[in-house]
């Protein structure tokens, strides 16, 4: 057992959690402005696609109001607030599930902290000026994720002399960060960001060296679902990376992935799920089968 507090939730880590992204933006790269009506945020439609992804088995809804796809323009603060929040007060007051922000607005971690989210996803790592002083406010739990660059230029032309050393130094030197601050680094979560300022050669090499990553033992997220990087091995455009993004689950899982962030709940638990039987040498509940 391996108990993580999300709020007033609690995960057994242990085994990988599967985390459904719930993009409440007109332009993520996958799927932006699947949400939308008129363009607002169909609360209706979102609550529905939210419950779906728990029935098909996942613990974290993962709710972000700014894309930060490549070449992606920053939302106002305001902007985020209108998309974020009512979205989290009415999951939140719903259905049973972690409530994970992704955000890196202080004054959206705190709202929300406030409105019952577990967990605060950053992908720039708590670097904004506030933002660790907003996480010890909620007292939450953080997700700290690598990015070299910005997402308006992280992919014009990314460099690294070794990128798995530079990802493993980054992570030492923000975990002593938020530990100087004041917060405790057994709260922490760590994302190597697939995609973010990499090339397909370093995310692959971050692919098959996972456990090296997980500095001082801490969780690690792993977002790959339906990324530039599965389309340029493949060939396939974003709706047809699926059996791609299912090979990287597995991969993680095998590898001691906490938690996969991911658009196809459904088939990712059943890879999840057949991959840790298969770690695990049982087969639950099918003797024989």
């Amino acid at each position: 057992m391996r108990n993580f507090e999300f709020g007033k939730r609690v995960l057994d880590l242990s085994e990988t959690q599967v985390m459904g992204i719930l993009n409440v933006t007109p332009d993520s790269f996958s799927d932006g402005g699947s949400l939308y009506a008129n363009s607002k945020v169909d609360l209706d439609t979102v609550i529905a696609k939210a419950e779906m992804m728990v029935a098909d088995g996942a613990s974290i809804i993962d709710v972000g109001g700014e894309s930060t796809r490549p070449g992606a323009k920053a939302v106002s603060l305001g902007e985020e607030i209108d998309r974020v929040l009512p979205v989290v007060e009415r999951i939140g007051r719903e259905i049973d599930v972690v409530v994970s922000v992704d955000t890196s607005s202080p004054e959206v971690m705190v709202e929300a902290g406030k409105l019952g989210a577990g967990l605060i996803n950053d992908v720039r790592a708590l670097g904004r000026e506030g933002a660790i002083e907003a996480v010890i406010e909620t007292g939450l739990p953080a997700c700290l994720m690598h990015m070299q660059g910005s997402p308006a230029s992280m992919q014009e032309n990314p460099e690294y002399d070794d990128v798995l050393d530079e990802v493993t130094s980054f992570f030492k030197h923000r975990i002593a960060q938020c530990e100087a601050a004041g917060i405790n680094k057994n709260r922490l979560i760590l994302d190597p960001g697939f995609g973010f300022g990499k090339t397909v050669g370093h995310n692959l090499r971050l692919m098959n060296n996972l456990r090296p990553l997980a500095v001082s033992g801490l969780p690690l997220l792993i977002g790959t679902s339906r990324k530039s990087m599965i389309g340029t091995v493949l060939g396939r455009s974003v709706d047809q990376r699926l059996a791609g993004s299912l090979a990287t689950v597995a991969l993680s899982v095998m590898q001691g992935a906490s938690i996969m962030r991911v658009h196809d709940v459904k088939e990712t638990v059943d890879v999840v799920r057949m991959t840790q039987a298969v770690m695990m040498e049982t087969i639950e509940n099918n003797e024989g089968g």
